[in-house]
């Protein structure tokens, strides 16, 4: 009961503090709701329409929160600057929460919504006819796990990976950053403590490991699409976000990474259109510009 309690008010929360970041900014970018169906039940998302995606991917973005906290809303003004700085059509998912929904749910709704979604790319506007899977924090982690899920057929059909200050290993497993960038920022280590307990449930760490929630042990990094990967220096993520860079790399995987060193986690789409967050959207826009010279 206790950590139902906990949930809900920090989700309250969440949206108050996104909501009063963004407050005054305004987009022409139009948008509505859809239903995606899973096995576990229709889950809903919101479709970005931008004016100029017909040469674009689609971008499936999965929001941060550290799948408890985060929804469509806490998202919805950086989505909407998503679509408008990219051009392309941004397609949000609302994936089941932890604590009504542990480890697997929300792996299991992503991979069903990338599955329906590129089943079902003409219906959603003009694009090219690729996916780019994206996310931050623990959307972040969810990207990167549906892309190492994705059978090959799906595979050739996602033209990149945007992961946005990812969560991808145990807070056990001794990076740095969970001592040295504990507390003072937004994100303090014993909150991302919690996010996992809360997410993976008391003892199901291994367990899920093995199933594929920390996708920096994954064994597959190799069948990672083209990957934009962003850290920040004032975040507990820092050291396995880095980490996650220096695997892509040995792998082969064609990676653009960036580390922001004056910006806390968060900073793309929690603190509002601040200047880290504008260097980034130009990034990701010109990452995607080269995703689409490849080809």
């Amino acid at each position: 009961m206790f950590e139902q309690l906990k949930a809900w008010a920090l989700r309250r929360y969440y949206r108050f503090v996104s909501a009063r970041s963004w407050k005054g900014h305004s987009s022409s970018i139009h948008w509505g709701g859809i239903s995606i169906p899973t096995s576990g039940g229709p889950i809903q998302g919101r479709i970005y329409n931008a004016a100029g995606g017909a040469d674009q991917p689609v971008i499936v973005f999965f929001h941060g929160g550290g799948w408890v906290i985060g929804d469509l809303e806490t998202h919805h003004p950086f989505c909407l600057e998503l679509s408008d700085k990219t051009g392309c059509t941004v397609l949000a998912v609302d994936y089941r929460l932890a604590p009504e929904h542990r480890f697997p749910a929300a792996a299991d709704d992503c991979l069903a919504a990338v599955t329906w979604i590129a089943d079902k790319i003409g219906d959603f506007g003009p694009s090219n006819g690729k996916l780019v899977i994206a996310g931050d924090s623990a959307g972040g982690n969810l990207a990167a796990a549906t892309c190492l899920a994705l059978d090959a057929t799906l595979r050739r059909q996602v033209t990149g990976a945007l992961l946005i200050y990812p969560a991808v290993d145990d807070y056990n497993a001794g990076h740095t950053s969970y001592v040295e960038r504990a507390k003072s920022q937004p994100l303090t280590t014993d909150l991302m403590r919690w996010f996992w307990d809360t997410y993976l449930g008391k003892g199901g760490k291994q367990t899920a490991a093995a199933a594929g929630a920390f996708p920096l042990q994954a064994q597959n990094l190799g069948t990672l699409p083209p990957v934009l990967l962003v850290t920040a220096e004032f975040d507990p993520l820092r050291d396995e976000g880095i980490a996650l860079a220096e695997k892509l790399r040995a792998a082969g995987v064609t990676l653009n990474y960036r580390h922001f060193d004056q910006a806390a986690h968060g900073f793309a789409s929690s603190n509002g259109p601040n200047a880290d967050h504008q260097a980034l959207l130009t990034m990701i826009t010109e990452w995607l510009a080269s995703l689409t010279a490849r080809g």
